[in-house]
């Protein structure tokens, strides 16, 4: 990867458009969870969306490796996908970016405010 490739973004585009023509070789139900994980997982990312990609490779390969056992998707992952993605993410309740952020601007807020108190 390129130092041009890390500042445009330019190989995560191209590895998304990799994921996609993936997931449309998938039976319809395999697509939909796919598109579902996608939305739920998204929000665990940091803004690039870098740190998600191994995720997304990993859940996509055993999306394809339970299609072509024959097995149906919720063998794969479940009734809970929302639960899946969270645990996948990290863990179950894992934060998401506007948590993180919450979090950090609740303790600039705190933080400022001891200063001007103290």
């Amino acid at each position: 990867m390129s130092f041009w490739d890390t500042i445009t973004g330019s190989d995560l585009t191209r590895e998304c458009k990799a994921f996609e023509v993936r997931a449309k070789a998938l039976p319809a139900d395999y697509q939909a969870a796919w598109e579902e994980i996608k939305a739920h997982l998204y929000p665990y990312g940091d803004v690039t969306g870098r740190s998600l990609m191994p995720i997304l490779d990993n859940t996509l390969g055993l999306l394809e490796e339970t299609a072509s056992d024959g097995r149906s998707v919720h063998e794969a992952l479940g009734e809970d996908i929302k639960g899946f993605c969270a645990a996948i993410a990290g863990e179950e309740g894992g934060k998401s970016y506007r948590d993180k952020w919450r979090e950090q601007l609740n303790k600039n807020v705190a933080r400022k405010l001891a200063r001007l108190g103290g």
